[in-house]
């Protein structure tokens, strides 16, 4: 059993601490990664704060990348020394996993968020790990072939794992759950790195209008930069008004990645008929009861379609291929969102990220 550096959380809202843990050895399916790389996502903060049902101490991350270091019997994807990038897991016999839907897995909430392996066993002793399948904000991580890909040469190793969550979610909202149209006009609501995924998949797709919503000034002018046709600061100018202005009849669809009601609730009044509604923000308290926008009749009547995602509805190896193979062809520059940390500053770069004095932290460990 390994000796691993982990960033332990001890308690809700505990910063995280850097801690030697003890870490199994691979089973028979069960695949040694070291970590390169890890993103640091909204989730990850959420759980922080004591919302997922793994108990404390936790181990989380579920942005990780890195190198395979040993492999288990049964294991076939992945050899010693491949390059991986990590994502979350699943039960692979579900319905929905048997119809492709992976991120709508009947056990999606036990496999990725109990801090155990399906069998109930923990990784790291007494301290909860596998989170979604990997908890990679250590040295090491135990995971799955379900949940890695390889990771061709020319993608930077270190930031490839934030395909596996935040970009992957963000691209396939538009690629994928909402399935847009190249004549159809989009409103990003929050473009951090969620919201950057869709305004480059927008541009994937060919999108001309493609409007993002965001309170950080250099967070919209590098929207712009990646595909944004127009950037508006809510705080500075009606966003609603402003963007009737910009699509007088109403925007075909809109992906909201804040979970601020105050932004569900402009849906009505901006979304034109037959429109879509993606959402993937979420409030990180348990008493804001968000409601899906409009009376019943209004959406019935305007045809709208209101669509919760999860991960971009992404099949993992396929997708995630994809955005690598469109990255290499200068498509899809996801990297430009990152900034790097060293491992043991994970609380100022989670500050930074808060603050905006940074887009997506990256820490290497």
């Amino acid at each position: 059993m390994p000796e691993i550096t982990a960033a332990v959380v001890a308690e809700p809202n505990a910063p995280f601490e850097l801690k030697t843990v003890t870490l199994d050895d691979p089973r028979a399916d069960e695949i040694l990664v070291r970590i390169k790389g890890v993103g640091i996502c909204h989730t990850d903060l959420v759980a922080q704060a004591g919302y997922f049902t793994a108990e404390l101490p936790a181990v989380f991350g579920h942005e990780g990348a890195g190198v395979v270091q040993a492999v288990g019997p049964e294991v076939t994807k992945v050899s010693v020394g491949d390059r991986v990038a990590l994502s979350f897991t699943y039960c692979g016999k579900c319905a929905c996993c048997s119809r492709g839907e992976l991120a709508y897995c009947k056990d999606m909430t036990p496999l990725n968020s109990s801090g155990k392996r399906a069998d109930g066993s923990k990784t790291m002793g007494d301290v909860s790990g596998s989170f979604f399948g990997q908890s990679s904000f250590a040295s090491h991580a135990l995971t799955s072939e379900k949940n890695v890909v390889k990771v061709p040469d020319g993608v930077p190793l270190e930031v490839a794992g934030i395909l596996g969550c935040g970009v992957q979610t963000g691209a396939g909202a538009v690629l994928r759950s909402l399935d847009l149209r190249p004549e159809s006009s989009l409103v990003v609501f929050g473009v951090g790195a969620v919201g950057l995924a869709a305004v480059m998949a927008a541009k994937l797709r060919g999108l001309a209008t493609v409007i993002a919503v965001e309170v950080h000034e250099s967070r919209r002018a590098l929207a712009l930069e990646l595909g944004a046709s127009h950037a508006i600061d809510p705080t500075a100018e009606d966003s609603t008004r402003k963007i009737r202005e910009i699509c007088p009849d109403g925007v075909d669809a809109i992906l909201d990645t804040t979970g601020l009601p105050i932004v569900v609730n402009t849906v009505p009044d901006i979304l034109a008929k037959r429109g879509q509604f993606g959402f993937v923000g979420i409030p990180p308290v348990s008493d804001i009861d968000l409601k899906l926008p409009g009376p019943l009749m209004a959406a019935m009547r305007n045809g709208w379609t209101f669509r919760g995602i999860i991960e971009g509805d992404s099949d993992v190896d396929g997708f995630l291929a994809e955005l690598m193979d469109e990255y290499l062809k200068g498509n899809f520059p996801f990297d430009r969102m990152v900034t790097r940390y060293p491992f043991d500053k994970i609380n100022e770069a989670i500050a930074d990220q808060h603050d905006g004095r940074c887009l997506k932290p990256v820490l290497i460990p």
